[in-house]
């Protein structure tokens, strides 16, 4: 088979040639010039973005004679041999099929001998985190006891299962998201070596659909080349990435938001119609979405991102549109995403998304109907009118000092309950959880640690990035200890976003350590969660919270002393220890 993909073709050979890594390609060619190359290396990010590719050539610099400014030559025969893979001195292992400790013990056993023919010993294994935990603890030792001459570099898209053991004992890069810009310039440099025709609105609607991925972006370029017999045009690039053009989805963004459901779902037929994925259109209006809030906050930011594709219909809806109606939007197009996977009949849920978006706010529309003209009254009608609004003043301001009363055990049963009023909040989402890491943050969790959170909260907001606060303004810390803090945020949508974004728990993170002079472990939660969730953990700990109390001294009349610290159970005063008094709602089991 003569012909190979793009993505083989056009693999990097050297580190300036990695596209949208420039912080980790500068810290190892300094490495390799300055000779401080480490025993083991940990290359973590999303599929596509380099991995590998700076792997090997790395393995090529670090065994290169004729290294210059920390690029390999590429023309010695020790490079040559590691770009034909005959080089026996670096070897590559998948994780995914060799994940057995036998298989780790016997690269241990081999590792002990020297090189033939290069001057180190390179193992690439990919995938790392398929390994099994004995595979992981017979890796442990040769990475704390390397021998020498030999280098390890452990390739993988989940860190996060990799234990903290072998974590520590390697130098770890973590490679970013290509940015959209970055895939664009990349590909316009290959299709003019290749000397192939192409729009420039092709490219670009190829670039935002890779998902921040370079390999993927070539793939679909090669797809799309083979589509179009060696010419890249903007229908067979939609065609190939199944995405809906830009002017469609300001078109039905705009015909939801004037309410015009009939429309709308001749549009929703249209797209299907023409052989558009429901999955991909649901994405493409998510997305869509998002860069209408982003746009709100910072639009130089939004257009060069988009590339340039933001026109005037959009700006126009972008200024028209409120955030809460986004809000909404996106947490009906999660639902409908998910259930978009395990039906058959996809328009079906497009039309009953489309009817339940357009209807969102009925409160729109009362809210702009003309207001009534004032009508003329006697002046007994007058008078009454008077006494009336003086009565509902008066029972105003009675709620109100029922509302900031303390909550006792002794209250009358005959007052009447007030109930607070429900927020309008956006339907929440089914979202996993780490219950693992909150716990133990509750077990040491104070007032005082919390309310520092709170009192430093806004300068955090302050030191992210635009598209950062855009995720995190619906947030607060609830609960805090010395080594944790939990956040709840108002939206499971944004929840689930900040939940996979590592880029942003780095930020606050390390912002922290810079304002407070530490870097405590952030776990989020959903706000419609947090409650079930530290009711759960008081009444899981009940008895250990109780042990570590004083003993319960039965009192005669405890509604006497309803204040009084000694008469309180350890698990309220654990409560109050966590959340504070006025945020208590004590009920008796």
């Amino acid at each position: 088979m003569s012909y190979q993909a793009l993505y083989r073709v056009w693999r990097p050979q050297r580190f300036d040639e990695i596209v949208g890594q420039a912080i980790i390609t500068r810290t190892l060619k300094n490495a390799l010039i300055t000779k401080q190359i480490s025993h083991a290396y940990l290359f973590t990010g999303p599929r596509g973005t380099g991995k590998t590719s700076a792997a090997k050539i790395f393995s090529k610099a670090v065994n290169c004679h004729y290294l210059k400014d920390g690029e390999p030559c590429n023309e010695c025969e020790t490079c040559k041999a590691i770009n034909d893979g005959s080089l026996n001195d670096v070897i590559e292992i998948d994780a995914a099929s060799n994940n057995g400790v036998e298989e780790i013990r016997d690269i241990r056993d081999k590792a002990k001998y020297a090189p033939t023919q290069a001057d180190y010993k390179v193992y690439i294994i990919d995938e790392v985190h398929m390994l099994s935990t004995g595979a992981f603890n017979a890796l442990l030792k040769t990475l704390e006891e390397p021998p020498a001459n030999v280098i390890f570099i452990l390739a993988t898209t989940e860190p996060h299962k990799i234990p903290a053991t072998i974590i520590s004992r390697t130098q770890k890069f973590d490679f970013k998201r290509i940015k959209p810009k970055d895939i664009l310039e990349r590909m316009e440099y290959i299709l003019q070596q290749k000397k192939v025709d192409y729009d420039d609105k092709a490219l670009k609607l190829i670039a935002k659909a890779a998902e921040g991925g370079m390999r993927d972006a070539l793939s679909i370029l090669d797809q799309a080349m083979s589509y179009g017999d060696n010419q890249i045009t903007y229908e067979n690039a939609l065609l190939v990435t199944g995405s809906v053009t830009n002017g469609l989805l300001t078109t039905y963004m705009d015909q939801v938001h004037q309410k015009d459901t009939k429309s709308a779902l001749i549009t929703i037929q249209k797209i299907l119609d023409g052989g558009k994925d429901a999955s991909r259109f649901v994405e493409d209006l998510t997305s869509y979405c998002q860069d209408i809030l982003l746009y709100q906050q910072d639009p130089q930011m939004v257009e060069q991102m988009e590339l340039g594709v933001v026109d005037e219909k959009f700006k126009t809806l972008s200024t028209e549109i409120s955030d809460q109606d986004i809000y909404q939007m996106i947490n009906e197009l999660n639902d409908i995403s998910n259930s978009l996977r395990y039906t058959a009949h996809p328009d079906v849920y497009l039309e009953v998304l489309t009817v339940k978006i357009t209807h969102l706010d009925e409160q729109t529309a009362v809210a702009s109907r003309p207001a009534p003209q004032p009508v003329q009254t006697s002046p007994e009608v007058d008078s009454r009118i008077e006494k009336l609004t003086s009565q509902v003043a008066q029972l105003q301001q009675e709620i109100e000092q029922l509302r900031k009363a303390p909550t006792t055990g002794s209250e009358s049963p005959s007052a009447p309950a007030v109930a607070a009023p429900k927020s309008i909040e956006a339907k929440p989402v089914n979202a996993h959880v780490e219950i693992a890491k909150i716990y133990p943050i509750l077990g040491s969790a104070t007032r005082q640690q919390l309310n520092q959170f709170k009192e430093v909260w806004p300068d955090l907001m302050n030191s992210l990035s635009v598209t950062q606060r855009a995720v995190m303004h619906v947030s607060k810390p609830v609960a805090a200890s010395a080594d944790g803090v939990i956040v709840a945020f108002d939206y499971s949508f944004l929840y689930q976003k900040a939940q996979g974004d590592t880029e942003l728990k780095d930020a606050l993170g390390n912002n922290l350590d810079r304002i407070v002079g530490k870097a405590p472990q952030i776990v989020f939660v959903p706000e419609n969660q947090w409650p079930d969730i530290r009711s759960e953990y008081l009444k899981n700990h009940k008895d250990q919270i109780a042990g570590g109390g004083k003993q319960e001294v039965d009192d005669p009349d405890p509604k006497a002393h309803p204040n009084d610290d000694e008469n309180k159970k350890p698990v309220v005063k654990k409560a109050e220890e966590l959340f504070g008094k006025e945020i208590l709602d004590i009920k008796n089991d």
